[in-house]
């Protein structure tokens, strides 16, 4: 259980930084946008503001994105196991390590290397429902599922 709790932990903080860097992104595009005077050249001052405004919008969508992120997050039950695997799973098998999540990258916990993978991912899908025993076959690799946590 102290390894689900590290890791979940490892993957609010993934999220943390996100939201934190997409907040100040934001906050400087919104600094550009005020400063951005009027030039003598009216179409260039036009074209800046649009991109700058491009930027906020597209800037605006991630903050969207990692907010679902960090819902699904508070939506995950980290006091409970389970024998088949589903959100929230720790899964140890004979190739690789995962934690069923989100998309956050590679940690390492307990000097073992884990994929925090969502379980929309084509991976993700696969080991959905699986149990410990299962055997699966992922592209050109196969593994077999040795413990579910």
């Amino acid at each position: 259980m102290e390894l689900k709790k590290q890791l979940y932990g490892l993957c609010l903080e993934f999220v943390a930084n996100r939201l934190k860097t997409i907040q100040q992104t934001i906050q400087e595009l919104q600094e550009s946008l005020t400063s951005e005077t009027k030039s003598s050249a009216g179409d260039k001052h036009e074209t800046g503001r649009a991109m700058i405004q491009l930027e906020r919008e597209k800037t605006g969508q991630q903050l969207a994105d990692t907010q679902k992120l960090n819902e699904v997050l508070s939506k995950m039950d980290m006091a409970t196991t389970s024998k088949s695997i589903r959100l929230g799973s720790v899964v140890l098998t004979s190739k690789a390590n995962y934690f069923i999540a989100i998309s956050a990258g590679q940690f390492e916990v307990m000097n073992r290397q884990f994929f925090a993978i969502s379980p929309n991912t084509p991976i993700g899908q696969l080991l959905l429902g699986k149990t410990v025993g299962n055997k699966v076959v992922f592209g050109e690799q196969s593994f077999e599922i040795e413990e579910v946590l």
